[in-house]
């Protein structure tokens, strides 16, 4: 017998065909991820496709029956359709979602990672932020947010507030001056790109794309940010392979920046 009808506002992160016409959707809420099934979501009569598609932002009306979730009634807020238009920031915007599902739990408080995901988008598709610079701040901050914030007010050896020649230690997850600490887990900073850094983890949420950075810095901090999703989630993502694959070249006069 079908439970009590809940509903919550949520933003797909994946979508899996099944069996006829039905998905099998993983919803990030504010309460959690959480798997919801789609009976006929794929039909050409169902009122609910548009709220199933990968990145829709809904408010759903679910009802619970044998431990799952089933998905009865739903009215789309936002389709972020400026991310959509643009099959390089949808790729991106992909690879954002499966970053969010990596680090989100079921049935543990998420407002906070869903309201990042949210921002993330509007500033690619509506502010039009450089995606670069949103990618970067987003993976730095999703870790934060997750549990896993590196530390980066000082070297984590010799303590010195501006480290010389500073490197992020992604597997340790301490800032470090180069002469300090082993191993070969640092990716270098500039000056600009560790104050970007700093600025992203410790700053105002807000806030978080209102700055810019030359395009050397930009780089520095992006991949130190990447390399540290890598190292501590120990895992690839099919999204962001697959975004890279559509890179455009780069313009060879950003280079002047570096």
């Amino acid at each position: 017998m079908a439970g009590e009808r809940t509903v919550v506002k949520g933003i797909v992160l994946r979508g899996v065909d099944t069996k006829e016409s039905d998905k099998i959707l993983t919803v990030l809420t504010p309460h959690g991820k959480l798997p919801v099934i789609a009976k006929g979501a794929r039909g050409r009569k169902s009122r609910v496709t548009a709220c199933t598609q990968l990145l829709a932002y809904s408010e759903l009306t679910l009802s619970e029956s044998r431990g799952w979730q089933y998905l009865s009634e739903g009215s789309t807020i936002e389709l972020f359709a400026g991310v959509r238009e643009d099959i390089e920031l949808l790729s991106l915007a992909s690879y954002f979602a499966e970053l969010a599902e990596a680090a989100a739990v079921e049935e543990a408080e998420s407002g906070g990672l869903l309201s990042l995901l949210l921002n993330a988008l509007y500033a690619l598709g509506t502010l039009k932020k450089p995606p670069a610079l949103v990618k970067a701040a987003f993976e730095l901050k999703l870790m934060s947010q997750a549990g896993f914030e590196p530390l980066a007010d000082a070297c984590a050896y010799c303590g010195a507030a501006e480290p010389e020649e500073p490197l992020l230690d992604v597997r340790e997850g301490v800032l470090r001056c180069k002469r300090c600490g082993r191993g070969e887990s640092g990716m270098p900073l500039s000056p600009g790109a560790l104050a970007a850094l700093r600025r992203v983890l410790y700053g105002d949420v807000k806030r978080l794309y209102s700055f810019t950075l030359a395009p050397g810095d930009l780089k520095r901090l992006g991949d130190a940010a990447e390399a540290y999703v890598h190292a501590t989630l120990e895992r690839g993502f099919q999204t962001l392979d697959f975004y890279k694959s559509l890179m455009r070249p780069a313009d060879p006069r950003q280079d002047k920046g570096r």
